[in-house]
């Protein structure tokens, strides 16, 4: 009964009477058959079987067009160099098929392809089994349907690319699309699961830092044991086939180590060419930039701070210098007048005491000798301070009373260098005879002039660095000496440390004096050999203080080199004195040296 275009239903005929017919399953159908009987089900079954089998068409778009011809060609001695997944027909899903993936198409090829089913299509099929492709099917199955086999095979999958970018300028303005496939397709060797992505212009630090080191890290479940070039089983005996497994673990691991080589070249590339890393790296160093700066200027702070502080300090301590070089100043030159004024004091009352005895001659009796009063007058004006001068001059009103004021002085002043010489020469025979020493040593046995002399001797004979030279000394001593007494080293040290105490600068000064006195003496005794022919005039002027000053001054100032009229200008410099006079001084002052430098070379030896 059908429609027609009214809507109407029109009756074309009868139906005929149903009638029973036997239909065998045939196929998948007779799959679902033989499970039922063999599990012992219902016929309500057939559903799951309907659902399966339409499941099974939906799922059948994973599969790859039917290629007889591919499978026609293959050659089952070959099977080791063959795709398995082509040759199951999942070129598209290679190493993401499941199991149940793998089996459904191993059943697809099984019902077209076995030597069975093409008799009953093709008819008489006369194939061996070594010869037909359908044992290549089965080999695939054989190794893609075993965990173990198919993962040996997945890890040189022939469709996989080892090809690792190179680091150029292409990958580095293109450096997402360049190796985001690349690490992609690497990560299906990860032993974890979890897999960081490599992520976009925005990833963070912490994200980048993470991806690298997870790729540095990288742990790959890769092996090649697939292409062993033997295996071992082949081998006659055990020791063959331990040999076999040698080689071929050999090959493994050289493998697994380009493999590694690999990756680490990829990420090596990759953190070249990462634009992220130059710019993580900038703010880096922009960074450290700022913080160095910070702490720069921390320090700068601190630097500028303690510089003020310190020139606080400085300028503090400096107006207190001042201050107290301020004070000083004034106490040095209210000293500096006090001094000034005693020295114009001294000098005015040395004047007077000289003109006094000038004035009298000096108190010369008939047969006086004028130097010696002279000498006197010169050793009272240096001796006498302030007070004892004016005391003096204020005494000498006459001609007897400043004489017998003048001689009561003199003989004091006698008296006190004689104490005084007498205390010195008591002192240096002490120091001689080793009193004055402090510790042990020979105290028992003085040292007498010779061994002195010998010592003396002995230590410019010997000088510092000699070697042993106390003890070469000592020997020299007891060699030449006739006191009869044994010195040794110690002793002979300690006795030269305290020779060096005595001062014998002052020695030999008093010796040069006492010569020059002695050469003086005698001129002066033959100019004045007549004395009652002599007047006061003929008598020699004394050189003061001021006139020594200006002739040493005039020497400086008008040498050697000067010319014929050196001495006249010395002579002007020196009003009071004439040209002979200053002539004169000049030989007895280098005469004075003279004595005094022989007197040192004599101590000396």
């Amino acid at each position: 009964m059908l429609l027609n275009e009214n809507n109407q239903s029109i009756v074309y005929g009868r139906l005929p009477c149903p009638i029973t017919v036997k239909i065998e399953p045939v196929g998948r159908w007779y799959e679902a058959f033989s499970q039922r009987r063999r599990n012992r089900l219902t016929l309500s079954h057939n559903e799951s079987v309907q659902s399966s089998s339409s499941s099974d068409e939906e799922e059948e778009t994973i599969f790859d067009e039917e290629d007889d011809t591919m499978l026609k060609t293959l050659n089952p001695k070959d099977w080791k160099d063959q795709d398995h997944y082509a040759v199951l027909g999942l070129s598209k899903l290679r190493y993401r098929a499941s199991e149940d993936d793998i089996k459904k198409a191993y059943k697809h090829k099984v019902l077209k392809h076995h030597p069975d089913k093409r008799k009953k299509l093709e008819g008489t099929v006369q194939v061996s089994e070594d010869d037909d492709y359908f044992t290549c099917i089965t080999k695939a199955y054989d190794i893609l349907g075993n965990p173990t086999k198919r993962k040996s095979y997945d890890s040189v999958d022939p469709q996989f690319e080892d090809d690792v970018p190179s680091v150029n300028t292409y990958s580095k303005e293109n450096f997402y699309q360049v190796f985001r496939d690349v690490f992609k397709k690497n990560s299906r060797w990860s032993l974890k699961p979890r897999v960081p992505a490599l992520g976009g212009e925005n990833a963070t630090f912490d994200e980048v830092n993470k991806f690298y080191n997870f790729w540095y890290n990288f742990q790959s479940w890769r092996e090649f044991s697939y292409l062993d070039e033997e295996e071992k089983e082949k081998g006659e005996n055990r020791e063959e086939r331990r040999w076999i497994e040698k080689q071929n673990k050999v090959e493994r691991q050289r493998r697994k180590k380009e493999e590694v080589a690999r990756i680490r070249q990829l990420v090596d590339n990759a953190y070249a060419c990462d634009p992220r890393i130059k710019k993580f790296k900038d703010d880096e160093k922009e960074r450290k930039a700022a913080e160095k700066k910070a702490k720069q200027d921390i320090i700068k702070a601190a630097e500028m701070a303690r510089k003020k502080e310190k020139e606080s300090v400085l300028e503090a301590e400096r107006l207190a210098k001042v201050k107290r070089e301020t004070e000083e100043k004034a106490k040095a030159d209210e000293a500096k007048k006090e001094r000034e004024a005693l020295k114009k004091a001294m000098r005015r009352e040395r004047k007077a005491l000289r003109d006094t005895c000038k004035k009298y001659n000096y108190f010369l009796g008939e047969d006086g000798d004028l130097v010696k009063r002279l000498e006197a007058v010169e050793t009272l004006c240096q001796r006498l301070d302030l007070q004892s001068l004016q005391k003096l001059n204020a005494g000498m009103t006459s001609e007897d009373s400043s004489k017998t004021v003048f001689e009561t002085q003199l003989k004091e002043v006698t008296e006190q260098i004689g104490q005084e010489r007498e205390k010195e020469l008591k002192r240096q025979q002490e120091l001689s005879a080793g009193k004055g020493a402090t510790g042990g040593g020979s105290d028992s046995s003085p040292w007498n002039n010779e061994d002195l002399q010998l010592l003396i001797k002995a230590n410019n004979l010997f000088p510092a660095g000699t070697v042993s030279r106390w003890e070469v000394i000592a020997s020299f001593i007891n060699q030449h000496s006739t006191s009869g007494v044994t010195r040794v080293a110690k002793d002979v040290l300690k006795k030269a440390k305290n020779l060096q105490k005595v001062d014998m600068k002052q020695m030999a000064n008093k010796n040069a004096f006492e010569k020059f006195e002695q050469s003086v003496q005698k001129t002066k005794k033959a100019d004045i050999s007549n004395p009652s022919e002599r007047s006061d005039a003929d008598l020699p002027k004394a050189w003061t203080s001021e006139e020594q000053k200006s002739l040493e001054q005039a020497l400086k100032s008008y040498p050697k080199d000067y010319g014929a009229d050196r001495w006249d200008k010395i002579a002007e410099a020196v009003p009071s004195r004439t040209k002979k006079e200053c002539m004169k001084r000049y030989k007895e002052i280098v005469e004075l040296i003279k004595a005094k430098k022989a007197a040192q070379a004599q101590a000396k030896k």
